[in-house]
């Protein structure tokens, strides 16, 4: 018995030339899904000459990859750069454009909405984005199952954006804005039990968790030491790989820096990625000459490469949703110290794949790091047992997972829809 293959409208708030995990997971979903025979629209963010031209010139996977399948179809929303960081985009106002129109003319099975939150407006206190939650007004008119993917810690990232005064004015109304929000959706999805948890504690509805967020096992990998970014340089290398922003907690990175170099003076700490935080941590970094390396954005290879080359991946943002990079370092047999947070004990096992530290406590995270460094039998014990830590989130495995749920979901819906004996 084979089920009928589904038709399935992606809308998604960040995709490629964005460079963000929730833009390379967007891109390996749909791939995945077309692989399977599925058909897809995908409603995704012009890049528009609004953005830095670094944007549009980034060598990522796109569109040019998925368009080789003959179920693929794209649209491209209209939108403008988020006004606390340029580089990300926002949609227009739903009177520029109609996810009504676009769901009329596709005729969804099932739609799936990564990121609503952000699409809505939520990252700008609502002062940009769609107006309403995307998808729901052509949903409830014929009765189609809508999923809403959640992908970031949303309440941490309007914390970080606006400050503490304006979260402090918001708070009382944010398991409002939650609730209300999370009811429009027939079902919420989470990828870290703890995230869910926090969420349904703010009167997150319709909610559960589900495994989906995978990274590619065979592509990070150990042996892509053969990658290596730096091969002529031996020091030992502390690794970070993300966005350069607030909510990724960069410049604690370098208030942990001399802490550790007093006790391992040739420690390299390598910075990859871009944001608004750059000519900070550019100044900041320069008082320690070549301790500090701000690599900038890597792609391809290359940053395979930095995953296995280095020996700790340090992680000290304390608004992931079961990171990717931290997966991906560990899929590398790379070590990792992180903060305690929503996720990150269900990723970093203290002494058996890295340590966690106390969040927002650059001294802590110094001597996490300093620990596995001043140890050569605990971090190699650390490296062997990071990739197995992470072998069951392997992308197929939880693709598989998304996929029969997107099944249950639209034969529970009515009207249900035939099998195909096959």
């Amino acid at each position: 018995m084979k089920k009928q293959q589904l038709r399935i409208a992606l809308f998604t708030g960040l995709y490629s030339p964005f460079l963000t995990g929730v833009s390379v997971a967007v891109h390996q979903r749909v791939r995945w899904l077309l692989q399977q025979g599925h058909e897809v629209l995908l409603v995704h963010p012009e890049i528009n000459n609004k953005y830095p031209k670094k944007v549009s010139d980034r060598p990522m996977p796109g569109l040019d990859e998925l368009k080789s399948f003959p179920t693929f179809s794209s649209y491209k929303f209209p939108t403008e750069p988020l006004i606390f960081y340029k580089s990300l985009p926002q949609p227009l106002n739903y009177r520029h454009w109609s996810d009504n129109k676009l769901l009329k003319q596709f005729q969804p099975d099932i739609i799936v909405v990564e990121e609503a939150a952000q699409m809505r407006g939520v990252y700008s206190a609502f002062l940009q984005g769609y107006g309403r939650p995307v998808g729901v007004g052509y949903a409830k008119k014929t009765h189609t199952p809508i999923v809403s993917v959640f992908h970031t810690d949303i309440v941490a990232y309007i914390k970080y954006y606006l400050g503490d005064t304006f979260f402090n004015f918001l708070r009382p109304i944010i398991p409002l804005i939650v609730k209300q929000f999370s009811e429009s959706y027939d079902l919420n999805l989470f990828s870290s039990k703890e995230q869910l948890v926090k969420y349904q504690n703010l009167q997150c509805k319709r909610s559960e968790y589900l495994p989906y967020q995978g990274i590619n096992c065979e592509k990070f990998h150990p042996q892509n030491i053969i990658h290596n970014p730096i091969p002529n340089d031996h020091r030992p290398t502390l690794l970070f790989v993300g966005r350069v922003t607030a909510e990724k907690n960069v410049p604690q990175l370098i208030d942990a820096f001399p802490i550790i170099a007093a006790k391992v003076p040739d420690v390299h700490l390598v910075i990859v990625g871009s944001g608004p935080l750059d000519a900070e941590i550019r100044r900041r970094a320069a008082k320690f000459g070549s301790g500090i390396t701000i690599w900038g954005e890597s792609h391809g290879t290359e940053l395979l490469g930095w995953f296995a080359r280095a020996d700790i991946f340090v992680n000290p943002s304390v608004t992931e949703n079961f990171c990717t990079t931290t997966n991906e370092a560990l899929a590398s047999g790379t070590p990792v110290v992180a903060v305690t947070a929503p996720s990150t004990s269900e990723q970093v096992f203290p002494g058996q794949n890295g340590f966690l530290a106390e969040p927002n406590n650059p001294r802590d995270f110094a001597q996490k790091v300093i620990a596995i460094l001043e140890n050569p039998e605990l971090k190699a014990a650390m490296s062997e047992q990071a990739r197995p830590s992470i072998l069951q989130y392997d992308w197929s495995a939880c693709m598989e997972k998304f996929e029969a749920r997107l099944y249950e979901v639209v034969e529970t819906s009515q009207p249900r829809k035939p099998t195909v004996v096959g």
